[in-house]
């Protein structure tokens, strides 16, 4: 018999995971000896975290991240397919959303192994939640490009995605780079255009500022700098 694949959400940040993390967590991973996660060490600590009386040593821990050839992927199988329970651990917020496990997801769903998504936060998600945009016809981008030329591009393609099919484009940036892409969008974007920008989300310090993108440009704009943030555009 073939264990069950379960998907862990962790938090957002350094907070308590007792503030956002539904009772049913700790339950779950009290019973796991196996994980695959982004960093064993942050892993390690969230688990701790989590669940004050867990043994750490006695657990057992595989890589999945960025950086994992996509044929190494269905080894991480392995535990399951012999019949051991494994739980997915994301970095931040919920496996295989703007995260590496999709794959190791796909892989288990071609055999036959039960996977089970357990809920967590998501700053993608709430971040359209408060921006009070259109959360019925949405689409997500991940990272937009670097390059300045092909970014503006991208930015207007977006921009006009969402006047044509009344679509809240979301998006994320590499948080050092996160001033940048601000100022990109607000020396692209038509002035009535609505931008929203969410950091610090479950956080302390947690901010959500939503306005078009000329009163961005009249206003004294903060830092965003290493802060997690979330964008988002609307018409």
């Amino acid at each position: 018999m073939k264990g069950t694949l379960y998907l862990i959400p962790s938090t957002l940040g350094e907070d308590s995971p007792l503030n956002v993390i539904p009772p049913i967590i700790p339950q779950v991973i009290d019973k796991l000896k196996y994980f695959i996660v982004e960093d064993v060490r942050t892993a390690r600590r969230y688990l701790k975290k989590i669940l004050p009386i867990i043994n750490i040593d006695n657990l057992s821990f595989q890589v999945l991240d960025e950086h994992t050839p996509p044929e190494e992927i269905g080894s991480l199988l392995s535990p399951l397919l012999e019949g051991h329970d494994v739980g997915l651990l994301s970095e931040a917020g919920l496996p295989c959303v703007a995260d590496p496990g999709s794959a190791l997801v796909g892989y288990a769903h071609e055999q036959g192994i039960k996977v089970v998504p357990l809920s967590g936060p998501s700053s993608i998600f709430l971040a359209l939640m408060a921006s009070g945009f259109n959360g019925q016809n949405f689409a997500f981008h991940g990272y937009l490009p670097v390059d300045k030329k092909e970014r503006i591009l991208k930015i207007k393609e977006l921009e006009a995605a969402s006047y044509q099919k009344d679509q809240t484009q979301i998006f994320i940036e590499t948080p050092y780079r996160n001033n940048q892409m601000l100022e990109a969008l607000l020396h692209t974007c038509k002035p009535e255009t609505i931008l929203c920008v969410a950091f610090n989300l479950n956080l302390p310090g947690e901010t959500i500022i939503r306005q078009t993108a000329k009163r961005w440009n009249n206003d004294n704009r903060m830092d965003l700098n290493k802060k997690p943030a979330v964008f988002l555009l609307y018409r």
